[in-house]
């Protein structure tokens, strides 16, 4: 529900569309609902068109993160890092896992976020007993009134959600880890021999805890590497948990407002498809992730000494994919090598192992990120952005 603002004295008022024109301020002005969009605070942005150029188009999914960030940021305090990098895995149609202790409100974090967006909402608490038919459904042998026979119904589960919250994955065992894996890639379920396609846009975002590893199941590389960021969530700083202290302990009537919606995120999707990428940024991203791989002569030494084994050719496609996001919701027209380099390690800090010197030497896959980075040099920068393809 936008705020319109009345145009003689200024207050604000929560208006439907079809109470435009029909009520009146205390001032006695008429109020005609906004102007050129949603005003107030929070504005949220004006309807996608499908005949956007490619400017219009950068500058309304700025717009629109810059709004969503606002909006969950009036229930979540701080983890700006964390929410600009679930952004953009979902504007690059990306899956998430989420690590970090308890009570760090990661819950809170993607139901707020399905609010904001307006897309349906399921949590799935991962247990030990969990099977995979909890997830995707089963059918059910039921009586049809009409014929009196008994038919099979196949009874939805809670996969069939815009947003899944997979919590603490690691605490049910493979069998039912990988009833996640088809959603996820096919964006459909399978019971019985029957095909379900799942509402788009779907995400998965999974937790899980690093704490008390004992009976748990960590997830398999193939798994690990369908996840398009590996996010760690940390504790907030002294400012922000004094903030959290006086934000949560008070009443409140904070209602998140949607920013967007399913078909206009799958739209801006599009468009992030549509960045365009130089051959040198291409080169770079190929080069990281070709250097995290031991056997290759391009690995510098210290991946030979603590590395296991590298990053896969997904990790490169994730690369340019999270780049384009991170150009576009900055409000840039092209990819460049420092976008790149942002999101380099949560797309490769679960795609690389660390071998038993680097445990002994006390070096985490992070660690070997950073060096890595360091180590492989950028090409010189573009003088003059090109301009997006339709």
């Amino acid at each position: 529900m936008p705020i319109v603002k009345c145009d003689e004295c200024g207050r604000g008022f929560n208006l439907h569309e079809e109470q435009y024109g029909k009520v009146k301020c205390k001032c006695g002005a008429i109020l005609h609902g906004p102007k050129g969009g949603a005003t107030g605070d929070r504005a949220s942005p004006p309807p996608v068109a499908t005949n956007l150029t490619d400017m219009e188009a950068v500058k309304h999914l700025k717009d629109a993160y810059e709004a969503l960030r606002q909006e969950i940021a009036t229930v979540i305090v701080g983890q700006d890092k964390v929410i600009e990098e679930i952004l953009i895995a979902v504007f690059a149609r990306g899956h998430c896992l989420l690590e970090g202790v308890p009570g760090l409100a990661k819950t809170l974090m993607i139901s707020t976020l399905a609010k904001a967006l307006d897309l349906s909402f399921k949590r799935i608490q991962f247990t030990p007993d969990l099977m995979p038919s909890d997830i995707v459904g089963t059918e059910d042998i039921q009586d049809d009134r009409s014929t009196g026979e008994r038919v099979f119904r196949f009874i939805k589960g809670p996969v069939f959600a815009n947003i899944v919250l997979a919590d603490e994955i690691n605490r049910t065992p493979p069998k039912t880890q990988a009833a996640l894996l088809e959603s996820m890639q096919e964006k459909s379920v399978t019971v019985a021999g029957t095909q379900h396609n799942l509402s788009l846009p779907f995400f998965v975002l999974a937790t899980q805890n690093p704490l008390e590893q004992e009976g748990t199941y960590p997830l398999p590389e193939a798994q690990l590497d369908r996840f398009f960021f590996k996010i760690f969530v940390n504790y907030p700083s002294d400012e922000e948990e004094l903030e959290i202290m006086k934000r949560v302990t008070m009443p409140s009537k904070v209602q998140i407002k949607p920013v967007l919606n399913g078909e206009q995120i799958n739209l801006l999707q599009e468009i992030v498809l549509r960045v365009p990428v130089a051959d040198h940024v291409y080169a770079y991203a190929k080069k990281i992730v070709r250097s995290t791989r031991p056997a290759m002569g391009e690995a510098p030494d210290f991946i030979k000494n603590w590395i296991n084994w590298g990053a896969g050719p997904r990790a490169s496609l994730f690369l340019i994919l999270a780049g384009k996001a991170r150009a576009i919701l900055n409000g840039q027209y092209h990819v460049a090598c420092d976008d790149v380099e942002a999101v380099a390690p949560s797309v490769l800090r679960h795609r690389i192992a660390c071998n038993f010197t680097a445990q002994a030497e006390g070096i985490t896959t992070d660690k070997v990120i950073e060096k890595l980075l360091q180590s492989v040099p950028k090409t010189e920068k573009l003088t003059t952005a090109p301009v997006a393809v339709s």
